[in-house]
C-alpha cells in the first residue's frame, strides 16, 4: 500500500502547503492560489480543488474542523492542517526537490522548500546539481563525438539548445545555492503576518 506522500499530487501538495498559513475552507483556498498565480505551476479548477481536498481528508492529512453559513451563500467546510499533513509536505518536497527527471514537481518542490530547514535545502540543491552537471557533460561529450563525425549541425540543434539550458540552470543554481549559504534572504515561516497579507486572506473568505 502505497504511503500518504507516494498518493499526494502537485495540487494536493499545494493545497496541504497553502493550509500551514492558517485553517481555511475551500472557497478561500481557490480565490488565494488564482490571486498569487499558482495556476502557473498546477491546473486550478473548482472540481478538481475540492475533489483534491477529498482525498485529503480521506488520508488523513487535512481535517474538519467547523462548517460556516453567511446569508444565501453555500455552507463552507472549513479545513485544517493536520501533523501527518505537515509532515507530509516536508517530505514530498525532500523527494522532489533533488530530482532531475520532473521538472513540473521540481518547479512545485521550489515553491515550497521553504517548508525545510535551509541547511537541508542547500544539500537536497547539491545533489541535483550533481545530477545535472553528470548530464551536461554527457551533452556535451555526446556533441564532441558528433562534430568529429561531422555530423551536420541541423542535426545537432536540439543538442545545442539542451546544452545551453543546462548550463544557465547550473549557473542559477550555483548563484543560489551560495546565497542560501550566506543567508542573504529570510527562510522558513514568516514572523508577523504584514497587513496586506492579512488583506489579502480577509478578501479570499467573502
Amino acid at each position: 500500500m502505497k504511503d500518504p506522500v507516494d498518493r499526494l499530487t502537485p495540487l494536493g501538495l499545494m493545497i496541504l502547503a497553502l493550509l500551514a498559513e492558517g485553517d481555511m475552507h475551500p472557497y478561500e483556498m481557490i480565490r488565494l492560489m488564482r490571486q498569487r498565480r499558482d495556476d502557473r505551476l498546477v491546473t486550478i479548477t473548482n472540481g478538481t480543488l475540492y475533489h483534491t481536498v477529498g482525498r485529503l481528508e480521506r488520508a488523513g492529512l487535512i481535517a474538519e474542523v467547523g462548517i460556516d453559513r453567511e446569508g444565501n451563500r453555500p455552507e463552507r467546510t472549513t479545513y485544517t492542517q493536520t501533523e501527518l499533513g505537515r509532515e507530509a509536505v516536508g517530505e514530498w518536497v525532500r523527494r522532489e526537490l533533488p530530482r532531475i527527471d520532473r521538472p513540473a514537481e521540481f518547479r512545485i518542490a521550489l515553491a515550497e522548500a521553504h517548508n525545510l530547514d535551509r541547511e537541508e535545502v542547500v544539500g537536497l540543491l547539491g545533489r541535483r546539481r550533481a545530477a545535472l552537471s553528470d548530464v551536461l557533460a554527457e551533452l556535451m561529450g555526446g556533441s564532441a563525438r558528433a562534430h568529429e563525425r561531422q555530423v551536420p549541425v541541423q542535426y545537432l540543434l536540439e543538442l545545442e539548445r539542451e546544452s545551453v539550458l543546462l548550463a544557465r540552470d547550473l549557473d542559477w543554481l550555483d548563484a543560489l545555492i551560495a546565497r542560501l549559504e550566506a543567508h542573504e534572504f529570510p527562510w522558513g515561516q514568516p514572523g508577523e503576518p504584514s497587513a496586506r497579507y492579512l488583506e489579502d486572506r480577509k478578501a479570499a473568505r467573502r
